[in-house]
């Protein structure tokens, strides 16, 4: 499969008065054409500032991105101009954002802000915008979509909102979509619908999806591959049954042990991961996440190890990733 997104040592920083903010620390990864991939991790490890680099939308001041290389289909987005990377924003790489009621136009109707944006990257007269808009609102399970056209955020429920972000995201027919939180603030039931309707359009489309959670069961049956980050660094790597089944990084662990799962037996305990993750203004050269490591050796101290190979597609930053599932038996 070709490769869509090449990301290396990507490094974003936002320089404040209470000093330098490590935002995403050196992070490379890969996006294969079609393939849905999972960012994870707990709130402020620098997920949604990668997803922010990619499209360059860091704010100056405070945040700017200070090293790496960025290229999709081969172009290096950090090189482009403002006016070339508005081309590539919404018509090749699309994002879905947290919250939809903030995203959205509140003073605008659905049908012009899904319209305008064709118009501008697509050509299309306001006719053919018009009814591209319907159709995309059928596509994305929103009944009477003539009605919905004309009505404002306001007058959907969360549910529909998010749907309707969906569309936007899809209505210029992008090689890549960026999903940040998609499901937050949604019940239940609303998440798996979203995150159903999302893999099945994509794989139907042949879009590219990148899925940031802090949720790493939101992602089992929806991610080909998922990457875990911590501290503004990928900290284990793989495709999701090796996450799942076989995780090499005591924080990977640590996530997946404080989640329910229907393969456990019922009445066991969920266990949370102790302590807070650290001031990103005040990391040293050692491993992060150490303090709050049950797994903890003195040589994580003083050295962040390297991402090591576990298995073909698999690999994880610590330094016990060879004895990890011993380990993790025993204990």
């Amino acid at each position: 499969m070709a490769k869509l997104l090449e990301v290396r040592n990507l490094t974003t920083q936002f320089f404040t008065s209470a000093g330098t903010v490590q935002a995403v620390d050196e992070i490379s990864f890969d996006i294969d054409e079609g393939e849905t991939v999972a960012v994870v991790g707990e709130s402020g490890c620098g997920k949604s500032v990668s997803a922010l680099s990619i499209l360059r939308l860091i704010p100056w001041p405070p945040g700017k991105i200070v090293a790496g290389t960025i290229h999709f289909l081969e172009q290096d987005l950090l090189a482009l101009s403002d006016q070339e990377i508005r081309k590539i924003r919404g018509r090749q790489i699309s994002m879905v954002f947290q919250e939809p009621m903030t995203s959205l136009n509140p003073v605008l109707t659905i049908g012009l802000q899904l319209t305008e944006t064709m118009m501008h990257h697509l050509g299309l007269s306001a006719e053919k915008a018009h009814q591209r808009a319907a159709e995309l609102l059928t596509m994305v399970g929103i009944s009477e979509p003539e009605r919905r056209l004309s009505q404002f955020p306001h007058h959907l429920s969360g549910g529909m909102r998010q749907r309707v972000m969906i569309a936007l995201a899809l209505s210029c027919e992008p090689k890549l979509i960026i999903a940040d939180e998609p499901t937050t603030a949604l019940d239940v039931t609303i998440q798996a619908q979203i995150l159903e309707l999302m893999k099945d359009l994509t794989k139907q489309l042949g879009v590219a999806l990148i899925v940031i959670t802090h949720n790493l069961g939101v992602v089992a049956r929806y991610a080909d591959r998922v990457n875990v980050m911590y501290a503004g660094k990928m900290i284990e790597m793989g495709r999701a049954r090796q996450i799942y089944h076989d995780p090499r990084h005591p924080y990977t662990l640590g996530l997946l042990a404080s989640v329910p799962r229907m393969d456990q037996p019922r009445g066991n305990r969920l266990v949370p991961i102790e302590g807070q993750p650290p001031d990103l203004t005040r990391l040293d050269n050692g491993c992060a996440f150490r303090p709050r490591c049950r797994f903890a050796a003195d040589r994580c101290a003083n050295e962040f190890p390297a991402l090591d190979i576990v298995d073909d597609g698999h690999s994880a930053a610590c330094w016990r990733v060879d004895e990890i599932g011993d380990l993790r038996t025993a204990s």
